[in-house]
């Protein structure tokens, strides 16, 4: 009997520990929300659009592809937009699009220990890094109110339906 109570115990732990990592882990194609919480200037939201437009370049070419932008904040969504404008993505904000032509767009941008956790995430792939955002009055390498990369880029692909 104590053996059996131990295994029913054991199954039920490791149960509930699958069912904690399944919350953990997005289902199907669905994105973050776009929401900004720290508080970026202008310049900073530009380099730092620049940069991330520049990486995804690297997974979802430009050209081919067009963007569904989602977030409306006031300062980062725009710098966004207009950085991918610039490396040539076709970017569509607020409309009704065919999904299967357009690749939809999210990103958050929240403060972190004195720096910025930025991630831009499609539905093939997520981009996150740390920047450290300068401040007025500075010199330096991130010049007056700009922001520059503080960690690697961390780059996580995901598989679409058709290709598991």
């Amino acid at each position: 009997m104590s053996k059996l109570l131990s295994y029913l115990r054991s199954s039920a732990a490791l149960f509930c520990l699958v069912v904690l990592a399944a919350c953990q882990t997005m289902g199907g194609p669905g994105l973050i929300r776009s929401e900004v919480t720290a508080e970026l200037s202008t310049e900073a939201a530009g380099s730092i659009a620049a940069d991330m437009v520049g990486r995804l370049a690297e997974h979802i070419g430009p050209g081919s592809t067009t963007i569904a932008l989602r977030g409306d904040d006031a300062v980062f969504g725009p710098a966004l937009e207009t950085s991918l404008r610039e490396k040539g993505y076709a970017v569509v904000t607020d409309q009704a699009a065919n999904q299967s032509a357009v690749e939809l767009l999210a990103y958050s941008v929240d403060p972190f220990e004195d720096s910025v956790l930025v991630r831009i995430s499609t539905s093939k792939v997520e981009l996150t890094r740390m920047y450290t955002l300068g401040t007025t009055g500075t010199t330096g390498t991130t010049g007056a109110a700009g922001a520059v990369p503080a960690s690697p880029l961390s780059v996580m692909q995901r598989r679409s339906a058709d290709r598991s």
